[in-house]
């Protein structure tokens, strides 16, 4: 990979010349500086505008492919389950996460990462946070919450969902000709997230709310992507 470089929301470089900093020293003998993660969060715009389910797909992409070229697999773990913690604001959480795989952030952000043994490790700002020109998704499947209600039939299974706000996997019984919106309605039951507050992707694709289960064909061992919104701040 090529050099690493640090940006903050406003795109420019920042310097690492803090107080806040402390000193890391590697397996290699070497002394590196070592910043708390930065609590905001990165504003770009894409070159290209993207959908939801795009920006998820490309999402996907790296983090499946970026262990293959460089970097020890567990490294790319943690920082993927910490990039979902910061983007729904629980940087406890993502600090607590790097500390716990002995991650130096230099520049407080994750666009620039070191392992205990000096290998840097890039996380591309699109797997950080959502482009300010996004597209939005009108599936034609979206309904209000009140007429996505169960529907009579179907044999039972249990979904998998890999929620964002936890970044932990729950498992859902739930009916085969239910539809997203009912089956939100569930885990909202289970969970305590209030349907407004959750997108569901599966391959990489918006789950609409009126889309029953079957037509998904989801597979055993499968995972769908549940995106847990923060709730509103009230002023």
């Amino acid at each position: 990979m090529g050099g690493c470089i640090g940006i903050n929301r406003n795109g420019r470089g920042r310097s690492d010349d803090s107080p806040e900093h402390d000193l890391r020293t590697t397996q290699s003998g070497r002394s590196r500086k070592n910043h708390p993660l930065c609590v905001e969060i990165i504003r770009w715009k894409s070159d290209v505008p993207l959908t939801e389910g795009q920006l998820r797909s490309k999402r996907d992409e790296f983090w499946d492919t970026a262990p293959a070229f460089e970097g020890r697999k567990e490294i790319w773990d943690a920082l993927r389950a910490a990039a979902v913690a910061a983007e729904a604001s629980d940087f406890q959480l993502a600090q607590a996460i790097l500390d716990g795989a002995n991650i130096s952030v230099p520049n407080g952000y994750l666009t620039e990462c070191y392992d205990e043994l000096g290998t840097c490790y890039q996380v591309p700002v699109y797997c950080l946070s959502y482009p300010i020109n996004i597209v939005k998704e009108n599936s034609g499947r979206d309904s209000p919450p009140d007429i996505s209600e169960a529907t009579e039939g179907g044999s039972e299974m249990v979904l998998k969902l890999r929620l964002s706000s936890s970044c932990q996997d729950v498992k859902l019984p739930v009916l085969t000709r239910d539809t997203i919106g009912y089956v939100k309605k569930k885990l909202q039951s289970q969970e305590g997230i209030e349907p407004s507050r959750q997108r569901w992707f599966f391959g990489g694709k918006l789950l609409g709310d009126k889309l029953h289960l079957d037509e998904i064909k989801i597979q055993p061992g499968y995972v769908i992507q549940v995106i847990v919104n923060q709730e509103p701040t009230t002023s």
